[in-house]
C-alpha cells in the first residue's frame, strides 16, 4: 500500500465526517453509459391483463384446451395410432377464425426446418447445435459415427405424422393446411369469445430409436439375454396434435418447432386410454383410472400400501418383471388414465419396469398425498431402488418451500434411453443407469450417482416451471430451464452440500466464468432456437443465486419469488411479469441487475487497482516534520551514493568540514518560527465547528485508506471486501453496485480505520462470477499453479503389439 499524508483543509474537514466517501473517477472525455437506466424503454407497457406490480391484472384471460384420447402401440411396427377428441375454449376477447395445433413430430421429417437448418460444423449427437464452436465439433473430412448413425437411421424410416381424419364432433371433413410442424385447421364459422369448438383428429405415426435419433422420447431396444428376447421401452411424447397457446401478449404462438425451443401449450383436463400388450407396465401424466383391469390383487394392495409408507414398495417386483420379459403375450390390455388442470400428457411403456411407490406428504397437511413413484428395468436397480424416489420426494418438498404445494396427485420418474431427460406433467424421463459387469453384477460411477439424483431433480422440477408456471419456452428458455436450474441446485445442496456430488454445478457463480468471457455468450433474453446451454440454463441460474446470496438477501428474495410463484400459479408469465414482481415485492430497484445479466454479454471483472494509505496531516511542525523526516530517512539511498562509500570516496565536507555551511547543518524539515506561526494562523481561521472536527480528526489519529477499482468486465456489480489487519484481525465489506452508478468504468472508495490493513481481497467467497480473481489481490500474489511433468517424444505404433492383442495368433 502507498503510505502519504492526508493534507486537510477547511473545505474537507466537513466531508471527512462522512464515513465511506466516494470519489469517482474516470477520463474527462469519456461517453457516460448509464448501466442503472430504467428498463421502461425495454419492458412492453402494463396493462389490464398484466400490472405494473408485475400481478395478473383483472383483465388477465387463457385458453383453454380438453383431450378425449384413445392411443394404440403396436410393438412390432414400434408404431402409434391414435384419435383424440379436442374440446377448444375460446376465453379470450378475440373472435377467432381459425387455429393452430402443434405436431411435434414432424421436426424428425427429412423435409422440417430443423433438419434443414442443421449445421454440421456445429453438430454433436442427435444433429443438435453445441455449445462448443464449430471448429471443435467436426473438421472437413471427418464425421461423428453417432452422427451418421442417425443419419442413417432417418434414411431408413419414414418419421413424422401421418394424418387420416380432421373433423367436427359431427364428423364433417374440415379444411387443414400443414407448415412444418404445425397444422392450421379453418374453422367452419368464426368462434366468438366465451364460445367452444369440438373436433376431431385421428393419427399415427413410427416412433424412432432414441439411442439414434436423439430427442425427447422414442424407444430403446435391449440386447438379448437370459432374460430379455429384445424387449423395449417406450417414452412417447409430442405423440398426438396439441393446440398451439394463444395469448394476450403474441397472440398464436406459431413459431416452427426446430429443437431448443419446446413447448408453451394450454391448461386442460385429459382422459386418456393407452392400448398396449397385456405384460407392459404403463406410466403416464395423471391418475390411473382402472387399476382392476390391468393390475393384480396383490398388485393393487401394494399400490394402497405404499400410500403409506416410508420407504417405497415395489408395486411390481423384480421377479415379475423377469417373468413378463420372459412371456410375452399377444393379448392387449388398455391403461386409462385422467388428469386436470396439466397442459400436456406423456407416457411409457414397457414389459421391463419394475414398479416402486410410496406416499409423500406435503409440509401443508391440508394438501392431498402425493403418490412418489418410479419405474425402470433390471438394468437399473442397482441405483433407482435406494434413490430415485427419495430423489423425487426431496424435489417436491424443496421445491414446494419455494414456491407453493404440489398441486398433482403424482410425481414420477422413469428410466429410459441415454439421450432422453425430458419434463412432463406428473412424469419426468430419466437416463442414468448402472452398469453391468462380467460376472453379471451392476456397479455405478459417483458421476453416474450423482447424475441420476441431480436429473430427477431437475426433470421433476419442471413440474414448477414451466408445467405449472406456464412460460413461454421457445421465446425465453430461461424462464423454465433457468428458473429451475437455480431451484435444483437449492435442492442438490440440500441433498448433499458437497459441491462436488453433483455434474453440472448450475447456479455455481464460479462456474459460469469460463462462458461469460468466451466470444460464444449470448444474452441470456435470446431466443431459445438461437441461445446456447449455458444462456438459458446455467448463467440465468447464477444470476438467481447471486441475487439470492450476495444482492437481495434470501428474506428478500425468498419472499419475493414465493409471491411471482403463487401469483403466476397455472398462468403464463413473461420476463416483464418476473421482473417486476421481484422489484415490486422486494422494495429493491433491480434495473441495473436485469439490463447487466439478461440484455447484455457482459461478465464481472473487478479489479482493486491501487490502495493508498494516508495519515492526517494535523499542520503541527513539530509533529508533521517529524513524520516526514522519518519517511525521508526510510527511503532507500542513491545506488551510486551507496558504491561510492562502499570504495571509500567520502564525500567532501566530511573531509574539510569547513566546507560545512547553514544549510548542511539544517535540512528541509528544521522547524522555524515562520512554520509555528503558520500553524497558529491554521487553527486562527477555524470555526468552532471545525475547529472540534479537526481537533477529534487529531485525537482519534485514524489511517485513512483510498481504494481505486476498475470495472474491466463492464457487468456492475456490488463490491465484496475481506480486509486483514496487521493484528490478524478481519473484516468484510459489501459495496452496493449502486456505486458504479456515476462512473461505471472506475470508482474510489475512502475507508477509515484505527488499524493497519496489511491485506485485500475482493469476492472472497467467489460469490459474484468474477472472471479474473488474481487481480482482486491486493497487494498482488504470486499465482499458485500446478506444474506437471511429461516425457517428450512421439511413442512409436507398436502394430504387431496390437494385433496380438486382439487377434489369436497361431503359435507356429
Amino acid at each position: 500500500m502507498i503510505k502519504v499524508v492526508l493534507k486537510i483543509t477547511t473545505v474537507l474537514i466537513c466531508s471527512m465526517m462522512v464515513f465511506g466517501q466516494v470519489f469517482a473517477a474516470g477520463p474527462t472525455n469519456s461517453i457516460f453509459d448509464d448501466k442503472f437506466r430504467q428498463l421502461e424503454e425495454i419492458l412492453p407497457t402494463p396493462n389490464g391483463r398484466r400490472t405494473a406490480s408485475g400481478m395478473p391484472g383483472p383483465g388477465y384471460w387463457q385458453q383453454q384446451v380438453d383431450y378425449k384420447i384413445d392411443v394404440q402401440l403396436d410393438e412390432n411396427k414400434r408404431d402409434i395410432a391414435g384419435s383424440v377428441r379436442i374440446s377448444y375454449h375460446n376465453k379470450s376477447p378475440d373472435t377467432l377464425e381459425y387455429i393452430w395445433l402443434e405436431l411435434g413430430q414432424n421436426r424428425f421429417r427429412d423435409d422440417a426446418l430443423g433438419e434443414q437448418s442443421s449445421d454440421f460444423a456445429g453438430l454433436n449427437w442427435g444433429g443438435y447445435p453445441s455449445d462448443e464452436t464449430a471448429a471443435t465439433q467436426t473438421k472437413p473430412g471427418k464425421i461423428n459415427l453417432k452422427t451418421l448413425r442417425r443419419q442413417q437411421f432417418m434414411d431408413d424410416h419414414q418419421l413424422g405424422y401421418r394424418i387420416q381424419t380432421v373433423t367436427t364432433a359431427s364428423g364433417t371433413k374440415l379444411p387443414y393446411t400443414i407448415v412444418g410442424t404445425l397444422m392450421r385447421i379453418d374453422l367452419p364459422k368464426a368462434l366468438k369469445p366465451g364460445s367452444s369448438f369440438r373436433f376431431s383428429v385421428s393419427w399415427s405415426f413410427s416412433i424412432f430409436e432414441a439411442n439414434a435419433v436423439g430427442g425427447r422420447s422414442g424407444y430403446e431396444t435391449f440386447s438379448k439375454d437370459e432374460h430379455s428376447g429384445g424387449n423395449d421401452i417406450f417414452l412417447i411424447a409430442q405423440w398426438f396434435p396439441r393446440l398451439v397457446a394463444y395469448s394476450d401478449y403474441e397472440g398464436w404462438h406459431n413459431k416452427e418447432f426446430i429443437r431448443r425451443g419446446e413447448f408453451t401449450l394450454e391448461f386442460g383436463n385429459y382422459d386418456v386410454s393407452i392400448t398396449v400388450p397385456a405384460d407392459h407396465v404403463v406410466s403416464a401424466t395423471g391418475e390411473l383410472q382402472n387399476a382392476g383391469d390391468v393390475l393384480t390383487r396383490i398388485q393393487r394392495t401394494r399400490l394402497k400400501q405404499a400410500r403409506t409408507a416410508t420407504k417405497p414398495i415395489f408395486i411390481v417386483t423384480p421377479q415379475e418383471a423377469l417373468e413378463n420379459e420372459k412371456a410375452g403375450t399377444r393379448k392387449r390390455k388398455t391403461w386409462r388414465f385422467k388428469a386436470k388442470g396439466v397442459r400436456d400428457f406423456a407416457w411409457a411403456s414397457s414389459r421391463k419396469f419394475i414398479w416402486n411407490a410410496m406416499g409423500h406428504q406435503q409440509a401443508s397437511k391440508d394438501m392431498p398425498l402425493v403418490m412418489v413413484m418410479c419405474f425402470y428395468p433390471k438394468e437399473g436397480q442397482a441405483l433407482w431402488t435406494p434413490f430415485a424416489a427419495a430423489a423425487v420426494a426431496h424435489t417436491l418438498e424443496v421445491y414446494s418451500r419455494f414456491t407453493f404445494d404440489y398441486p398433482y396427485p403424482v410425481a414420477q420418474a422413469v428410466n429410459g434411453p441415454n439421450v432422453v431427460a425430458m419434463e412432463y406433467p406428473m412424469i419426468g424421463f430419466n437416463s442414468p443407469r448402472p452398469t453391468k459387469q462380467d460376472d453379471g453384477t451392476y456397479t455405478y460411477s459417483r458421476l453416474v450417482k450423482r447424475t441420476l439424483i441431480g436429473e430427477i431433480i431437475h426433470e421433476v422440477g419442471h413440474n414448477y416451471f414451466p408445467m405449472i408456471i406456464n412460460s413461454d419456452e421457445r421465446r425465453w428458455g430461461w424462464m423454465d430451464e433457468g428458473l429451475n436450474s437455480f431451484l435444483q441446485l437449492m435442492a442438490e445442496y440440500e441433498w448433499n452440500p458437497d459441491a462436488s456430488a453433483y455434474q453440472w454445478k448450475r447456479g455455481e457463480p464460479g462456474a459460469i466464468t469460463s462462458y461469460m468471457t468466451s466470444p460464444g455468450q449470448v444474452p441470456i433474453m435470446t431466443n431459445s432456437n438461437s441461445s446456447r446451454y449455458y444462456s438459458y440454463y446455467g448463467k440465468p441460474a447464477v444470476a438467481l443465486t447471486i441475487l439470492r446470496e450476495t444482492i437481495m438477501g434470501r428474506d428478500l428474495f425468498d419472499f419475493a419469488f414465493k409471491k411471482f410463484a403463487a401469483q403466476w400459479k397455472f398462468k403464463r408469465p413473461t420476463p416483464a411479469d418476473f421482473f417486476r414482481v421481484m422489484e415490486e415485492t422486494s422494495g429493491v430497484d433491480l434495473d441495473w441487475f436485469w439490463r447487466g445479466w439478461f440484455y447484455s454479454t457482459d461478465h464481472v471483472d473487478i479489479s482493486l487497482d491501487r490502495v493508498s494509505a494516508l495519515l492526517l496531516d494535523t499542520k503541527n511542525p513539530d509533529v508533521d516534520f517529524v513524520r516526514r523526516q522519518e519517511e525521508q530517512a526510510g527511503k532507500p539511498e542513491a545506488v551510486t551514493v551507496r558504491r561510492n562509500r562502499a570504495e571509500g570516496r567520502a564525500p567532501r565536507i566530511l573531509r574539510e568540514p569547513w566546507l560545512k555551511g547553514f544549510y548542511d547543518e539544517n535540512d528541509l524539515f528544521t522547524i522555524s518560527n515562520q512554520n509555528r506561526n503558520q500553524y497558529q494562523d491554521f487553527l486562527s481561521d477555524l470555526n468552532e465547528i471545525e475547529r472540534q472536527v479537526f481537533q477529534r480528526a487529531l485525537k482519534e489519529d485514524k489511517i485513512y485508506y483510498v481504494l481505486e477499482f476498475s470495472n474491466k468486465g463492464g457487468l456492475v456489480m456490488p463490491i465484496i471486501l475481506r480486509l486483514t489487519y496487521t493484528d490478524g484481525s478481519m473484516e468484510r465489506i459489501q459495496l452496493p453496485a449502486e456505486i458504479w452508478r456515476n462512473t461505471p468504468g472506475q470508482v474510489k472508495k475512502l475507508l477509515i480505520r484505527d488499524k493497519e490493513i496489511k491485506y485485500i481481497l475482493v469476492d472472497p467467497d467467489l460469490e459474484t462470477a468474477d472472471a479474473d480473481t488474481e487481480n482482486n489481490h491486493y497487494p498482488r500474489r504470486i499465482i499458485p499453479m500446478r506444474l506437471e511433468t511429461f516425457k517428450g517424444g512421439k511413442k512409436a505404433r507398436d502394430l504387431m503389439k496390437d494385433m496380438k492383442a486382439t487377434l489369436k495368433v497361431d503359435p507356429k
